[in-house]
C-alpha cells in the first residue's frame, strides 16, 4: 500500500484502547481463543487434510500466522471465500500466485452449492492416495472468525449425501469439547468406506497483530470487532484506499449518458428501510420502491465520492492532504445518507457504519485489500 495509507492508518489508530503502545500493534484475543487454538493444534496433528479457509478479500491478511508452520506441512487446500464479493480479476491472480507456490489454492462461495462440489472435488482428488490405506480420515476447516467456515460446513453437510456415498444418515457428531469454551469443534460424517469426516474449529486470530493495516483489513472485513478499532477510524481507513487507487474515478460511467428526466429516488415514497436490509436475506425481499431507494442512496454515495476525488486538487499520498479530501469526503457522505446534522460524532458514527455495511455488502462493487505479491 502506498506510503499515504500507512501514514493515515498509523496517525489515527496509535494510542487507541485497543491498540499496544508499542508500534500500534492490535492486541485482540479473548480467553476462549486460548484454548481454542491449543485444541486446534492437537486435531492439526491427527487430520489428513486441511481445508483453510480465508477471506477472498484479504487473501494474505486473513491467514493465521501462528498456525502457518504447521498448516503448511500438511495436505492444504486454501479456499478463498466470498469470492462474490472480491475482484475477479484480481482474485484469479492470488490463485494463480499461491498455484505458483506449489499450493492448492480455491476461490469459493460457501452459499454456492456448484461452488462448494468443485472443492469437494479438489478435497477427494487430494486424499486419493491416502484412501487406499486408511479406515478414517479426517479433514479438518480452520480459519479467522467470520470467513464462513459455518457456512462451507453447512453446506458440505447438505451436499454430502448426494457428493459421498453414505450408508447412514448423515449426523452431526461431537468430537470433543475444548476445556473451558461452550463452542465445540465438531465433526461431521461425510462418506463411507473409507469413513471421511470433516471437522469444523472455533475461528482463531493470532494473540497480537503486529502490523496496523492486517488488523485493519482484518476488521473492515468483519474478523476483529468493529468496537476494537472503532467505525470511524475503519471508514477512514477504506477511503484511504479508495482514494489511493482512484476507484471513485472509475465510477464516471454510471453517471454518464442519464436521462435527465427520470424519476429521482427522491420522488418516490420512500418506505421504511434500513441498510441492515442489504445483507443476505432468504426469506422476505424488500419491494421494489425499497430497492429503487437503496439503489439510488448508493448512487449517490459514488457520485459524492467521485466528484470529490475528481476535484481534488492536492496529493492522495501526502498524508495530510489525504486527511483533508477524507474530511471533504466524510461531509459528502453525510448528505449521501441524508444524515442529519446532529451532533459532530453522533453524525459521523452513523456515517461510517453506512459506509462500511455498504462495503461489506459489496454494495459498492467487488475488492480484494490485499495487493497482489510481486513474483
Amino acid at each position: 500500500m502506498v506510503t499515504g495509507v500507512k501514514k493515515v492508518a498509523k496517525k489515527g489508530l496509535i494510542g487507541g484502547m485497543s491498540f499496544a503502545k508499542e508500534a500500534g500493534a492490535i492486541n485482540w484475543f479473548p480467553g476462549h481463543m486460548a484454548a481454542a487454538t491449543r485444541a486446534i493444534r492437537s486435531r492439526l496433528k491427527l487430520s489428513d487434510l486441511v481445508i483453510e479457509v480465508r477471506d477472498a478479500r484479504i487473501p494474505l491478511s486473513s491467514a493465521n500466522e501462528d498456525l502457518q508452520p504447521q498448516l503448511s506441512a500438511k495436505r492444504r487446500i486454501i479456499a478463498l471465500n466470498k469470492k462474490d464479493l472480491a475482484n475477479p480479476n484480481v482474485l484469479n491472480k492470488w490463485t494463480h500466485h499461491f498455484e505458483s507456490k506449489k499450493q492448492d489454492c480455491v476461490a469459493i462461495n460457501a452459499h454456492s452449492r456448484s461452488s462448494v462440489k468443485k472443492l469437494l472435488d479438489l478435497v477427494e482428488f487430494k486424499l486419493k492416495e491416502v484412501i487406499a490405506r486408511e479406515p478414517t480420515l479426517l479433514v479438518m476447516v480452520v480459519g479467522v472468525p467470520n470467513v464462513g467456515k459455518s457456512a462451507l460446513i453447512n453446506s458440505v453437510h447438505q451436499i454430502a449425501a448426494t457428493r459421498f456415498p453414505v450408508q447412514d444418515k448423515l449426523k452431526r457428531a461431537t468430537v470433543g469439547p475444548l476445556p473451558g469454551v461452550t463452542q465445540d469443534i465438531a465433526g461431521f460424517k461425510i462418506a463411507h468406506r473409507p469413513s471421511i469426516y470433516v471437522l469444523d474449529s472455533p475461528g482463531v486470530l493470532v494473540p497480537n497483530i503486529p502490523d496496523i493495516e492486517t488488523g485493519l483489513k482484518l476488521a473492515l472485513s468483519g474478523s476483529v470487532k468493529d468496537s476494537v478499532v472503532g467505525e470511524e477510524r475503519l471508514a477512514q481507513y477504506f477511503l484511504a484506499i479508495l482514494n489511493t487507487r482512484g476507484t471513485p474515478l472509475h465510477w464516471k460511467y454510471l453517471f454518464e449518458g442519464r436521462n435527465e428526466g427520470s424519476a429521482h429516488p427522491d420522488s418516490i415514497d420512500k418506505p421504511s428501510y434500513n441498510l441492515k436490509d442489504l445483507r443476505h436475506q432468504r426469506s422476505k425481499q424488500p419491494d421494489s420502491s425499497a430497492v429503487h431507494y437503496v439503489g439510488g442512496m448508493i448512487s449517490e454515495v459514488q457520485r459524492s465520492l467521485y466528484t470529490t476525488l475528481s476535484e481534488f486538487d492536492g496529493d492522495a499520498e501526502d498524508e495530510n492532504d489525504l486527511e483533508c479530501l477524507i474530511e471533504q469526503q466524510f461531509e459528502a457522505l453525510q448528505k449521501a445518507f441524508k444524515v442529519s446534522t446532529r451532533a459532530s460524532s453522533e453524525a459521523r458514527l452513523m456515517v461510517s457504519k453506512k459506509f462500511l455495511t455498504l462495503f461489506r455488502t459489496g454494495s459498492l462493487g467487488p475488492f480484494i485489500l490485499d495487493d497482489v505479491p510481486e513474483t
